[in-house]
């Protein structure tokens, strides 16, 4: 507020002369102490009212709070944790008094070992330059050195445990996560390492998992990504001549056993054969025996039964069996006295076809 000190004092003074000759009154304007005084109040009360308007502001803003959908808030009451808060609009007591820490648990985190992962301008590219290629060197159960690179992800589905069991959730889980997979890696052999890496993967995820339930971290693994394993660039050489030795090997193997399971089939079939015939030979023989004396029994009873004629039938039988076989014959009465030589008498008759020739000379 502005003051005309020259018209007040033209004022004062026509006051006094007016006064003097008996005149009305004038106003007597304020005094300096009198507005300091009055800006002094003024001050005050605007500073006041600031403070205020700041506190309720404070408070207000410390007090409710919104947590979005993909997290939880862990609230803390004088350092000591009593609740979760869930998403949405929330309520706690001022800054002070009660604190909240916002976590992540839908949210997949990512943890790489053996490569660095660089970000470029429009790609990725990997990196195995620097500590974390000692990382994945590990000595695998034949003894041999291989480069084991693979990916961890995990979400956090406790947040109490995550934020208040474990100092450095992230140290530990790095620990764990190496201290699994050196021990899988170490149970098998290079080739398996190369080959089945998501049966390595799997059992170093079990695994892992059972250790970072124990410590409390928190923690759920999502899955473990193993990347291309290899053995280190000195001796891939090596390794190349040895594993075009053992392809070659197997080759071999694969062959003989092909082999084999041709030759050993066809003699197993061979031999079932010739057991098969020989019993078939020794049932024939059984039988046979069996029927011949079958047969001599009921020829011995029939024999019994009139001797003459079975004799008799037995011969004419013997000898419709020998004659046949004996060749040419000639038959001679036995009372012929002059008996002249026969010549070429079995010419032009094979000596193999049985005939019969009965001729009687007196």
């Amino acid at each position: 507020m502005n003051w005309d000190w020259e018209k007040l004092r033209e004022n004062q003074q026509k006051f006094e002369h007016k006064r003097e000759g008996g005149g009305p009154s004038m106003p007597r304007p304020p005094q300096m102490d009198e507005l300091l005084d009055r800006f002094k109040n003024f001050k005050s009360s605007g500073v006041f009212i600031v403070v205020i308007v700041l506190l309720a502001l404070f408070f207000g803003s410390s007090t409710f709070f919104t947590i979005e959908t993909d997290e939880v808030g862990v609230i803390q009451r004088f350092g000591k944790y009593t609740r979760l808060a869930q998403p949405g609009l929330n309520f706690k007591f001022p800054s002070g008094i009660e604190k909240v820490t916002k976590v992540k648990v839908k949210r997949v985190y990512k943890e790489e070992f053996g490569f660095q992962t660089v970000k470029g301008a429009s790609n990725y590219r990997f990196s195995s330059q620097g500590p974390s290629q000692e990382t994945s060197l590990m000595l695998t159960g034949d003894l041999n050195v291989a480069i084991v690179p693979w990916i961890i992800q995990y979400r956090i589905s406790n947040p109490s445990d995550y934020l208040f069991k474990v100092k450095d959730v992230k140290a530990i889980l790095r620990d764990m996560s190496e201290a699994s997979m050196r021990t899988v890696v170490g149970d098998r052999s290079i080739n398996e390492v190369i080959s089945k890496r998501e049966e390595i993967a799997l059992a170093a995820k079990d695994r892992l998992q059972k250790e970072m339930n124990y410590a409390k971290s928190g923690i759920n693994i999502v899955t473990i990504e193993m990347k291309k394993t290899n053995v280190p660039q000195p001796v891939q050489a090596s390794f190349n001549e040895v594993n075009q030795a053992i392809q070659e090997k197997e080759q071999t193997i694969y062959k003989a056993k092909e082999e084999y399971n041709k030759a050993v089939p066809l003699a197993r079939g061979e031999a079932k054969r010739v057991v098969k015939d020989a019993e078939g030979y020794a049932i024939d023989r059984i039988n046979r025996a069996q029927g011949d004396a079958t047969k001599f029994t009921a020829v011995y009873k029939a024999y019994a039964k009139a001797k003459d004629v079975t004799k008799r039938r037995l011969y004419l039988e013997a000898m419709l069996e020998i004659f046949p076989r004996l060749g040419p014959k000639y038959i001679i009465d036995s009372e012929q006295k002059n008996l002249l030589p026969f010549l070429n008498m079995g010419e032009g008759v094979s000596p193999l076809a049985p005939q019969n020739r009965f001729s009687k000379q007196k």
